[in-house]
């Protein structure tokens, strides 16, 4: 149960954003299409990394049966996890949710991974301790760009979009929060460039978790907190 539930919440992006995983999966996916004879350059995976994976499958493979298309997701997920034991936090991102923790404010993973990804990029991060909410792709039929994902998280928080604040780093991201109603802080740790995140709606933007943090008092996140 989360006791801080109703408390002003910050809610992060994880891939891209907390832990440095977007390239693993444009590796992972670059090889899932190369299987099926359809090759697609990696900066074009990378393009839609942090968009819904049905979405990504039916974008990149130009809609391709069902049964490519499941193969696909299929063969993303065994070389994501073959990569696993590479994944790292990015620089501060660690310390950025202890300080979100230490101002009295909720820390909500708003992830539309699947579970068993989520628990190892949990793993990498090794904060559970302040963690208070998560969510995964099991929680909303369709994930980044629509506002399902962060609603879910907002909900879990028992928060509205005038107590939050989402964290991202890829356009996806941007467009999630705005479209739900919530302001999205961007980083550029994901590959993604400013004058993207900030065409998507995304501002500030800054160049990673530990750029964030240290220039956490001119955000809204340090409006949020209830004690500084």
């Amino acid at each position: 149960m989360n006791a801080a539930r109703g408390t002003p919440a910050v809610l992060f992006d994880v891939d891209g954003t907390l832990v440095d995983s977007n390239y693993l999966h444009v590796y992972a996916w670059r090889r899932a299409f190369d299987d099926e004879g359809l090759p697609v350059a990696a900066w074009k995976i990378h393009r839609c990394i942090g968009m819904d994976g049905d979405t990504l499958v039916r974008t990149l493979s130009e809609d391709a049966p069902d049964d490519v298309r499941d193969r696909l997701s299929d063969g993303h997920s065994r070389y994501y996890a073959d990569t696993m034991p590479l994944l790292a936090p990015l620089p501060g991102a660690r310390a950025l949710l202890h300080r979100v923790a230490e101002l009295g404010l909720q820390v909500v993973l708003a992830s539309s991974a699947p579970e068993d990804e989520l628990g190892v990029l949990q793993k990498a991060l090794d904060c559970d301790d302040v963690i208070n909410v998560t969510t995964s792709s099991r929680d909303v039929d369709t994930a980044k760009p629509e506002p399902g994902i962060v609603q879910v998280a907002l909900d879990r928080a028992g928060v509205d979009t005038d107590h939050a604040v989402f964290v991202g780093d890829a356009v996806w991201d941007a467009h999630a929060a705005n479209a739900a109603g919530l302001p999205c802080i961007g980083l550029l740790c994901g590959g993604i460039s400013r004058a993207e995140l900030e065409s998507a709606g995304a501002s500030p933007v800054f160049a990673d978790p530990q750029d964030l943090l240290d220039h956490l008092d001119s955000t809204r996140i340090a409006a949020l907190a209830p004690r500084r």
